[in-house]
């Protein structure tokens, strides 16, 4: 079977939401303090305590929305311990990630800040898990509250008069296990009370988004989707690609032998069933699809870089990941009457993350550069298409050796993000341009590469893996053949005219 891709250019099937390319910062390791925020005193060049270096190459990603402050430390997070004065700010340990102190130096103030210096939207996670319902209702008030009241009051003496705007908050975190390993029958009703007090002040509408499943619990779905849909906006799925067993040992970042890399793509196309299951448990309570699902954690987790902190979950970044990164944001397209939102984990310097640091110094990973490259998906129309793959690995172990998604944008422009992941070798590929005759088509290409399984980027060679322009195609009317690089993210730019 030849691998071949049929693109109907004239029929689309929904908006792809540019918050499918959305990012997740957690208190955890070195993602907030060092990777975020260093403090105004640093000799890092910063803005008010933020690094200007990943501001400045997050804006060009065009992140579209950031979730914080967690994650499990979401649930143990007392958004009072972190306003007023830096000084006075309570000091405690982080349980859930490497003991480490936490002084709250970063928090409602500085995360808003952040928001609007990389002009995204804020995703904010509520504390269910071991926090009250006054406490979640006063933190909504304190943020978007104009009027006269005690957390309007409070947030004025803070030194912020006019309050934000906040869309999106999340009542609650992994309450199926650390956030409280709460039964789903259990969390839906204290959801259903919770949510009733994050209420809607002035303009500001808040995107209420409900705890959903881990990974493949459709019993919690079913449940919580049964009493509470009413009440939501969305309902969450996470799902982390682990090459071994999360408990005894998920595998190395690098250094990995060929049947790890395998084995690792095909756990990312997981995401697929889950999504569809998910979606068909959905469907029965809200055939409108007016719930959304945020993929709200996912990414690949291996074990910790040697001589780190376990608790930091700090790991390299391979064109494995870019591969994974481009297979799940595919999905993700072609999931978007459901799929709303994703937030990859995480930001900085913890698990599957965009951005490195060490000191003064940044390098951007590879998964960085797919959503650089996938971000011309984002508001865009999905376009129909029709995918022949030949596969990979055999029996059980079988996976497409091609994922592919494709959208036009409002000025017409159509986009066309292929991996391919044969990690031996190149692939051609034909590519039917349908709804196009008679026009002269322009085509442009970026691609992202390496010559081996485990490269990456350091400090040392920062641009080991880096995009170049992909030349390697012909055009004949509307048939486009290409030769797509070994394990390669490709992303095409079709103009016609």
């Amino acid at each position: 079977m030849a691998n071949r891709l049929t693109v109907n250019t004239d029929i689309t099937k929904g908006t792809i939401n540019r918050n499918i390319y959305g990012h997740f910062s957690e208190h955890l390791g070195r993602c907030i303090y060092e990777g975020l925020w260093v403090g105004e005193d640093s000799p890092i060049p910063n803005t008010n305590g933020i690094r200007n270096d990943v501001v400045a190459a997050l804006k060009e990603m065009k992140i579209p929305v950031l979730r914080w402050p967690g994650g499990c430390f979401a649930d143990e997070y007392h958004w009072k311990d972190g306003i007023g004065p830096k000084e006075t700010r309570k000091r405690m340990i982080n349980t859930h990630w490497g003991g480490v102190v936490e002084n709250n130096h970063f928090g409602t103030h500085e995360f808003m800040m952040l928001c609007a210096m990389l002009e995204c939207e804020p995703y904010i996670n509520g504390n269910v898990g071991s926090g009250t319902v006054q406490e979640m209702s006063e933190w909504v008030e304190y943020l978007t509250f104009e009027g006269v009241s005690p957390m309007a009051e409070l947030r004025k003496e803070n030194g912020r008069e006019e309050p934000w705007k906040v869309k999106y908050f999340g009542v609650g975190n992994e309450n199926w296990g650390c956030g409280g390993n709460m039964r789903p029958e259990y969390y839906a009703d204290l959801y259903r009370q919770f949510q009733t007090y994050v209420r809607n002040y002035g303009d500001n509408k808040i995107h209420k988004v409900a705890c959903g499943p881990n990974v493949d619990d459709y019993n919690w779905m079913e449940a919580v989707m049964k009493n509470a849909h009413q009440f939501m906006d969305s309902i969450t799925l996470h799902y982390y690609t682990i090459p071994g067993d999360f408990w005894t040992g998920k595998g190395a970042a690098t250094g990995f032998p060929d049947a790890e890399f395998t084995g690792t793509l095909k756990k990312a196309f997981y995401m697929e069933e889950l999504i569809t299951k998910h979606t068909a448990i959905m469907d029965q309570y809200d055939p409108e699809k007016r719930v959304g699902l945020l993929v709200d954690e996912w990414g690949t987790w291996y074990d910790v870089e040697p001589g780190t902190n376990p608790g930091f979950l700090y790991q390299q970044n391979t064109i494995r990941d870019a591969l994974i990164a481009g297979i799940s944001l595919n999905i993700f397209n072609q999931h978007c009457d459901r799929v709303q939102m994703a937030n990859i984990a995480q930001l900085v310097n913890v698990l599957q993350s965009v951005i490195l640091t060490e000191g003064e110094k940044m390098i951007l990973t590879p998964t960085y550069h797919v959503f650089n490259m996938f971000k011309v998906h984002q508001d865009a129309q999905l376009l129909d298409i029709h995918l022949s793959s030949e596969e990979l690995g055999s029996g059980k172990e079988a996976y497409p050796q091609l994922s592919v998604s494709a959208s036009k944008n409002d000025a017409g422009q159509i986009h066309i993000s292929i991996c391919n992941l044969d990690h031996l070798t190149g692939t051609n590929m034909e590519l039917d341009l349908r709804g196009l005759m008679g026009s002269q088509v322009t085509v442009k290409g970026t691609t992202l590469t390496s010559d081996t399984t485990d490269g990456h980027n350091t400090f040392d060679n920062p641009d080991r893996v880096a995009p170049s322009e992909f030349t390697s195609f012909s055009l004949e009317d509307t048939m486009l053949t290409l030769e797509l690089p070994a394990m390669s993210v490709t992303v095409l730019e079709l103009t016609a005219e």
